[in-house]
């Protein structure tokens, strides 16, 4: 069978998706190999998939004060490219092409910006991966933007006519992020590329995965047309291990609690949420339980807990989720995917990056509500809370929500593009191919 190398970057939720297709993969008979931070390391090698370290590292994760510059509600997402991905570029490109050996297909995450260069520079096949829906910059289904998301927010029902030339500017105007590539495409030999913007455009000729699901972010004529939207690759970590027993006694003591969470990336810095959070149930005489993540303890200093509430560092999702009444979080694509997969409703409270754009498609959809990260407090999230519990029309559309993503497959329908796409005589050829200027 054939040697398959994923590269991702990021959080968890970044790095969860590739994981379950990697699994699929191996049950298929493929080799595959996981490339992405070194910190991933023993938790990808635990599961039994090749591991190959690429820089940069994710690892910055852990630091408080980094995540706190990267994940700015304003310039988080600039930031990201501009001090993590583009200096680490060279790096990236020498790790990546120490993995090619032997390699028979790439696929990359939109952000694995070597990936690219290296499929091409040696002839491999490469598809392209998008699990956030903001990555398509559609100007049909614009996104909410992290810069300035009440603005884009507010201007999305403009249409394609004013999105079109808006996007097209602000491509060339951030292109002077893509210095690093460009300089190190024209160093390895490779010709110019016509695209607008390959920190936005870096797009595979032959095979583009849309790794949510279509009740998400249905495609749109300016996507590629060689998209396929696959569904939610689900995969929970430990979703086999148990709940930690006192959360299982908790859980059985009582009504179905509000869960509170801040997912992996933002959880070190979670300033007043859990206390806000817990003000709110009290509000609500709800039963409540926070997860504050591992090794962030500190987030409950200065909190008692009473009767009514429960502190774990850690819990599958995949199994507290059903158990929850409604679930607080950030709107981490992995956190939201899971709570739509559960059926509850979700108030979402979003710091950086794709997060207000995520919460923004779930309030459409009609199974969440939202509120700023600077407007959390315990009178306005009690409010918002009311009428997720209140309202029998937020659980019906959220019942209907996941019913319809319990018929979709994405681990099988990724595998099946990418076995579709090893089969085809002409992917070398495609996947090396420059674009149009888009």
């Amino acid at each position: 069978m054939s040697r398959i190398v994923i590269t991702t970057f990021g959080s968890l939720g970044d790095l969860y998706p590739f994981i379950a297709i990697g699994l699929g993969l191996r049950e298929r008979g493929h080799e595959v190999v996981i490339g992405t931070g070194a910190c991933y390391r023993e938790r990808v090698e635990r599961l039994g998939l090749g591991f190959h370290a690429i820089r940069p590292d994710s690892d910055w994760l852990a630091d408080p004060e980094k995540v706190r510059r990267l994940s700015h509600p304003r310039w988080g997402l600039l930031r990201v490219g501009r001090e993590w991905l583009m200096p680490g570029l060279c790096d990236s490109f020498e790790d990546t092409l120490a993995a090619a050996k032997g390699t028979d297909l790439f696929v990359a995450m939109h952000a694995s910006y070597a990936t690219r260069l290296v499929a091409e520079k040696e002839n491999i096949p490469w598809a392209s991966a998008i699990h956030l829906p903001i990555g398509f910059f559609s100007t049909h289904d614009p996104s909410i933007l992290d810069m300035a998301p009440w603005l884009s927010k507010k201007l999305r029902g403009l249409g394609h006519r004013f999105w079109s030339p808006l996007f097209w500017t602000s491509k060339r105007l951030t292109r002077f992020i893509a210095r690093p590539w460009y300089r190190l495409r024209a160093q390895i030999g490779l010709p110019a590329t016509r695209e607008g913007n390959p920190l936005a455009d870096s797009h595979s000729p032959a095979l583009v995965l849309a790794l949510f699901s279509r009740t998400f972010a249905a495609k749109q004529p300016d996507w590629p047309a060689q998209t396929i939207v696959t569904g939610f690759p689900f995969y929970d970590g430990n979703e086999k291990t148990p709940l930690p027993p006192e959360l299982v006694r908790f859980l059985k003591a009582g009504p179905p609690p509000i869960v509170f969470t801040l997912g992996t990336a933002v959880s070190k810095t979670p300033g007043s949420f859990y206390r806000q959070g817990l003000a709110c149930a009290q509000a609500l005489q709800a039963r409540a339980v926070l997860v504050v993540g591992k090794g962030n303890r500190n987030a409950l200093r200065d909190l008692s807990l009473p009767a009514e509430a429960i502190a774990v560092e850690y819990a599958p999702f995949s199994q507290l989720f059903p158990h929850a009444s409604v679930i607080v979080h950030h709107g981490g694509i992995g956190t939201t995917a899971l709570a739509m997969r559960a059926g509850r409703p979700m108030l979402i409270i979003p710091w950086a990056w794709d997060q207000p754009d995520n919460a923004e498609r779930a309030v459409r959809l009609g199974i969440a509500r939202t509120i700023s990260h600077s407007r959390f407090s315990a009178e306005q999230g009690a409010a918002e809370l009311r009428q997720l519990l209140k309202n029998p029309t937020y659980l019906q559309r959220c019942e209907k929500i996941a019913s319809e993503l319990s018929r979709e497959n994405g681990v099988g329908t990724a595998c099946d593009a990418i076995e579709s796409m090893l089969a085809r005589p002409d992917a070398i050829g495609k996947a090396t191919a420059g674009r149009e200027v888009s």
